[in-house]
């Protein structure tokens, strides 16, 4: 049996460190280009890398924040495809999963 309120505070917690990770890389990506071309090259593969992981972050947090919902309406750790349980063992290991293992497969 997974303990809601420790799974929410879990959540939560991921969901502020997303959130600020992300804030942190949409600030690197605003930053003026540099007037060197060669710079202006690295600069914006950087920023290419950096678009990917942001994209990352961006799923990531919606999928906590999908969590949370679950958790909030009471059906988290129900499976989407299927409808039977998730087990806590795989919630504790993937608090934003929404398929059981079977499904997942």
């Amino acid at each position: 049996m997974i303990d809601r309120t420790e799974m929410v505070q879990q959540l939560r917690e991921r969901l502020d460190n997303l959130l600020e990770r992300a804030e942190v890389i949409e600030d690197d990506l605003r930053h003026p280009l540099d007037a060197d071309w060669s710079e202006q090259a690295v600069d914006l593969a950087d920023d290419e890398a950096l678009e990917g992981v942001d994209e990352t972050l961006r799923a990531e947090i919606q999928q906590v924040r999908y969590a949370l919902a679950q958790i909030e309406n009471d059906t988290y750790g129900t499976c989407a495809q299927c409808g039977n349980a998730i087990s806590a063992e795989r919630l504790k290991a993937r608090p934003i999963a929404t398929r059981c293992i079977d499904c997942a497969a």
